[in-house]
């Protein structure tokens, strides 16, 4: 299989949006576009013209590919009209598209009950509105709707369906699990059979992923012949979702040796396509998604830290670097002298192993983390611990008190309105401040109040901004008494991000925690000098 080449198929446009909760804008879709295009991603499917004002206003002004084919998505000619009259297609044949995909019926079940037309009458649709559309744009598809359920119930009616594609002129006919109830070993054996009537150059798979095998059924299609893969970004889709090409792409590529039109340096950017979709729907990235996750290549028991760093194929599949992603080293309280010199290594700090300092940064890690200070998602605040601890960290300013409160009262309209106000006392140098401010919230208060006192002497904080901010209850069987865990992610301008935490029973208490180590953190990576006292 080295070397042969697999076809690329993105949905996320059409089957994404199908996505309960996803709803893209037109911008959305074209910058999705642009990327999946610079990806490398052979067929880019813009959605349904005609079926919505969004995927026409897309189609009316399409991005423009360097790559990629653009391709419009639509069904069959209706029952009863010609494909010169129908007016999805027509919709579809004067779109901006470089190709058509048409879905159709070849369960035979669906013929008789949705259509309700002779079944022979179903072929001659199929292979009218092929040839119809592949005279529009000399480039169809045909997406074989409910093909398993079909094949199963009747193989003969199912494969005269995908004849009647290939007569038409079909390039692609897609054998698609629509329901997503079929197995890998489903998947190859049908598709084995389907290959010795149409070759498998000329044959595709769409899988959804309602039995969490979405990508082991496309991979197991690739092992039976097909040589176009379907899916979508992060596996979006109705339902469970539809096959992550994310993760089929370097499986394909790096796994089972087979070429496509996404080259090595496109691979890298595999990272930054999956996490990007993320950041335009306003949503977390999965951490632990296979090859781009955060935590894909993250290492936290100290014997497995020992093991990657004498050989990382021992506990990684695949370099991390060839997909865009990174190592992680976790410090926790399965950490040993190996995780925190690997994590020192990775920060630049050097120091010698045999420092007696690095047993007791060991201990302190383990009791901080049993008491809640989950490091491994706050790598800016174990680094000041860690600096802390070797004195590379300066004492930019003292806390040496502060209040908050919240009143809830009616404004001037009449208007329930919740305002919270946060009073500051900080030393900074030889000076102590006194703020004062209000906010949204308390912690946006305490933020606030915090940069009245700090910006006139460390004017470097005007570019840092707080962008998250989470709570979880650790021991929550403790009622209302629970303790709080609170993390904070900072930016400083649009490319660099930290993570500071605080833990304690109080959670503004936390909260102040975790705001004063990303204050401290931004001031250490700038190099500001702390003033003298």
């Amino acid at each position: 299989m080295t070397g042969e080449r697999i076809y690329l198929y993105d949905t996320t446009l059409r089957d994404g949006a199908q996505t309960q909760g996803v709803d893209f804008s037109v911008a959305d879709k074209r910058a999705i576009a642009r990327e999946l295009d610079r990806l490398g991603i052979d067929y880019v499917e813009g959605g349904w013209p005609g079926a919505n004002p969004t995927d026409d206003a897309f189609f009316a002004e399409p991005p423009a590919f360097e790559r990629a084919t653009l391709t419009a998505f639509g069904m069959t000619r209706r029952p009863g009209r010609s494909a010169a009259n129908d007016p999805g297609l027509a919709a579809l044949f004067q779109s901006g598209a470089g190709a058509i995909c048409l879905v159709g019926k070849t369960w035979d079940f669906h013929v008789d009950v949705a259509l309700a037309i002779p079944r022979e009458e179903n072929l001659t649709v199929i292979a009218d509105s092929i040839a119809a559309a592949r005279a529009a744009k000399g480039h169809a598809l045909f997406d074989a709707e409910h093909f398993f359920d079909g094949y199963k119930a009747n193989p003969d009616y199912a494969l005269a369906c995908l004849s009647a594609a290939e007569a038409g002129g079909a390039r692609w006919i897609v054998l698609c699990d629509t329901n997503g109830g079929t197995l890998p070993d489903e998947i190859e054996r049908i598709v084995g059979d389907v290959a010795q009537r149409i070759p498998g150059s000329r044959l595709g798979i769409h899988t959804h992923n309602d039995t969490e095998n979405a990508v082991a059924n496309s991979l197991a299609a690739v092992r039976a012949g097909a040589r176009m893969v379907q899916g979508t970004l992060n596996g979006l889709g109705e339902r469970c979702g539809n096959a992550n090409l994310v993760s089929l792409i370097p499986t394909l590529m790096l796994k089972m040796g087979f070429t496509t039109g996404i080259s090595e340096a496109g691979l890298r950017r595999l990272v930054h396509v999956s996490r990007e979709l993320d950041e335009r729907l306003n949503r977390s990235s999965d951490r632990h998604a296979a090859y781009v996750g955060a935590s894909a290549f993250a290492h936290k028991g100290g014997l497995h830290v020992s093991a990657v760093e004498k050989d990382p194929t021992c506990y990684e599949h695949v370099d991390p670097a060839r997909v865009g992603n990174q190592r992680v080293i976790v410090v926790s309280d399965q950490a040993g002298r190996s995780n925190l010199l690997a994590r020192f290594r990775e920060i630049g700090l050097e120091i010698d192993p045999n420092d007696p300092r690095v047993a007791k940064l060991v201990e302190t890690v383990k009791q901080r983390d049993y008491e809640g200070y989950a490091y491994d998602a706050a790598a800016a605040s174990f680094e000041l611990l860690a600096r802390r601890s070797l004195g590379q960290v300066a004492d930019y300013f003292e806390l040496l008190r502060f209040s908050v409160t919240d009143e809830r009262r009616y404004n001037a309209v009449g208007k329930l309105v919740t305002e919270s106000e946060a009073s500051i006392k900080i030393r900074v140098g030889k000076e102590v401040q006194h703020t004062v401010a209000d906010g949204n919230g308390p912690v946006n208060a305490l933020d606030r109040a915090l940069r009245k006192a700090l910006e006139p002497s460390y004017p470097a904080l005007s570019a840092m901004r707080l962008v998250d901010y989470r709570v979880r209850i650790l021991h929550a069987n403790d009622g209302s008494g629970a303790m709080p865990r609170v993390l904070i992610t900072s930016m400083n301008g649009a490319d660099e991000e930290w993570a500071t935490l605080g833990v304690s029973t109080n959670i503004i208490d936390a909260s102040i925690e975790a705001l004063l180590d990303s204050f401290n953190y931004k001031l250490y990576r700038a190099g500001v000098a702390a003033r003298p006292r």
